[in-house]
């Protein structure tokens, strides 16, 4: 079984959902709509994609900090995300005793501040092609050019994609993503 690192990614997934480059007027992400009015976890509970994000935003004690001020970008990984890491990962991550390590895994997922898909852009532009953002959990997560979307790359070197991009909420922004990153 992968280590608890997997369940970092969870906390992005609460925080982001991001495919595009264009913000939407109230995008559709996992069949709800999101409102810009509401801060990150008020939209989260309502996507049927996000429900695994959700219950370890829960366990992990997050909500109050992911409801609170920000603001705070967060690349939330899908269901289908978490359904890629090996069988019974998120099972363990999920019980009290492993709360430090899916603690860190969430927060793995959460970049102070609200960056937008145009920020990834600009900034990677001017770093040869790569955009880096340090993650509240205090590792990096690193962004480029993929095709017609962007990738995102966890220390470990496992890449994932950016599905939605730029939902924007009321603390911050969410950028979906496919693929739980590990610290």
């Amino acid at each position: 079984m992968k280590p608890i690192h997997t369940l970092m990614l969870a906390t992005a997934l609460v925080a982001g959902a991001g495919a595009g480059v264009a913000a939407m007027k109230n995008p559709m992400v996992g069949g709800a709509a999101m409102y810009p009015t509401k801060n990150i976890v008020q939209n989260a509970v309502n996507s049927k994609d996000h429900t695994t994000l959700v219950a370890a935003v829960k366990a992990a004690g997050l909500v109050d900090t992911l409801s609170g001020p920000g603001p705070f970008t967060v690349f939330a990984p899908t269901n289908a995300a978490f359904a890629k890491l090996p069988a019974g990962t998120v099972d363990t991550l999920l019980k009290p005793e492993n709360k430090g390590q899916l603690t860190s895994v969430l927060t793995y997922h959460v970049v102070p501040g609200r960056i937008t898909a145009a920020d990834i852009a600009a900034k990677a532009k001017a770093n040869g092609g790569t955009a880096s953002y340090a993650t509240v959990q205090g590792g990096m997560l690193k962004f480029k050019k993929m095709g017609a979307g962007w990738a995102v790359m966890d220390d470990k070197g496992d890449t994932g994609m950016i599905t939605i991009a730029n939902v924007m909420q009321s603390n911050g922004v969410i950028h979906v993503i496919d693929t739980v990153m590990l610290p």
